[in-house]
């Protein structure tokens, strides 16, 4: 596998797609990471990190409106890639949908979301958007 995130954000649409309240994705660091910020930011329910296996697993529990039936994540978008990374300045940082959906930025203090980052005033790689 050549891209381990874009692996994790499939895996997560074709979830949401197939309406499924868990999902089962092999567990990296980084993976980690997005997961927790993705939990806080409330489009995910619940997650929790197994250690079986030499890798382990992240279990996430997806959120659904419980009247529509909707997920709370509308879309997930890779912006670096392995061929093509993205980088961005602490004042070049993109706001998706003015602010409505989040970046996720892979920083030197960790991976945050991009209003975190503009606050810190550091940048990053731009890993993906999610709203």
């Amino acid at each position: 596998m050549t891209d381990p995130i874009a692996d994790y954000l499939t895996r997560l649409r074709n979830a949401i797609k197939a309406s499924h309240r868990i999902v089962e994705i092999p567990a990296s660091n980084i993976k980690k990471e997005i997961t927790k910020v993705l939990h806080d930011k409330g489009y995910i329910q619940n997650y929790k990190f197994e250690d079986n296996g030499p890798q382990g697993t992240i279990k996430i529990a997806l959120k659904y409106n419980p009247v529509t039936k909707q997920n709370a994540i509308v879309s997930l978008t890779r912006v670096s890639k392995p061929g093509l990374r993205k980088y961005a300045k602490h004042d070049e940082l993109p706001r998706v949908i003015n602010g409505l959906g989040v970046a996720i930025i892979s920083t030197s203090k960790g991976v945050m979301t991009d209003k975190e980052a503009r606050n810190e005033g550091i940048g990053g790689e731009v890993l993906c958007y999610v709203y």
